[in-house]
């Protein structure tokens, strides 16, 4: 899959990512590049690092390199970001059924990265927000996402109501999740080929996304008024998987 080559990034803004499933995934990714590692002996033991240099350090210096109480787990890899993925790259596949998941300003990157989880668990094709209204990598986005940042293909557009008018003339059927839809996600399933497109916790899908949408739906729950944006795209993904 060809990527938009990013300018060179500045060490400052390398993101540190920690734990041991972030780590090691980003190691097996061959699109990182991975500066260096900071970890304790018994933590490193376990690493395939090749020529990555590597710094020991106790447990106490590595608390001091991470946001407090983050969970290292004896270990912290400075990065370089993943360089960007074409749109027209990901929807290239005619063939491919997988669903895709398209996030209107979703910025919490917790959120986005049980959302990356979700969606590896789930087979989803890959990841579109807007670049502007999306978290950067960081460590506590490849933390929640468990390793799926590095295996999910994520694609951050200029325009989001330009890249749903891409994704429809690829064949997709656009579902907006929302909860004041009549009809429930079931009803809307459509054509083969799906995007759920999920807005935002309390504001939820922009006027201008839902005139986007070929249809909108809701998830068909009681008691509670809302869900948490990642829980609503495992279950809509869960859905669009077995429908």
């Amino acid at each position: 899959m060809r990527r938009k080559a990013r300018q060179a990034t500045k060490a400052e803004n390398r993101p540190r990512f920690w734990g041991r499933h972030a780590v090691a995934a980003a190691l097996a990714n061959p699109d990182r590049t991975i500066v260096r590692i900071w970890a304790t002996r018994e933590a490193a033991a376990g690493l395939d690092v090749g020529a990555i240099p590597v710094t020991y350090a106790d447990v106490a210096d590595l608390g001091r390199m991470v946001p407090r109480d983050a969970p290292h787990q004896g270990m912290v890899a400075e990065v370089e970001r993943l360089d960007d993925i074409l749109l027209a790259d990901l929807l290239d596949a005619a063939g491919d059924r997988r669903p895709l998941i398209v996030l209107d300003q979703v910025t919490d990157p917790h959120n986005v990265g049980a959302i990356l989880r979700s969606a590896a668990a789930f087979n989803a094709l890959g990841l579109v927000t807007q670049d502007r209204y999306a978290p950067p990598e960081s460590g506590a986005l490849a933390k929640a996402a468990s390793g799926a940042l590095e295996t999910m293909p994520w694609v951050r557009v200029v325009n989001l109501a330009r890249a749903l008018e891409e994704i429809a003339a690829a064949g997709f059927w656009r579902i907006g999740l929302t909860g004041e839809a009549d009809a429930t996600l079931a009803q809307a399933l459509g054509p083969p080929r799906i995007a759920l497109v999920l807005g935002a916790e309390g504001e939820g899908l922009r006027q201008n996304t839902e005139a986007h949408c070929d249809a909108l739906a809701r998830l068909p729950i009681t008691g509670i008024e809302s869900l948490n944006v990642s829980n609503a795209a495992a279950i809509a993904l869960y859905a669009a998987s077995v429908a």
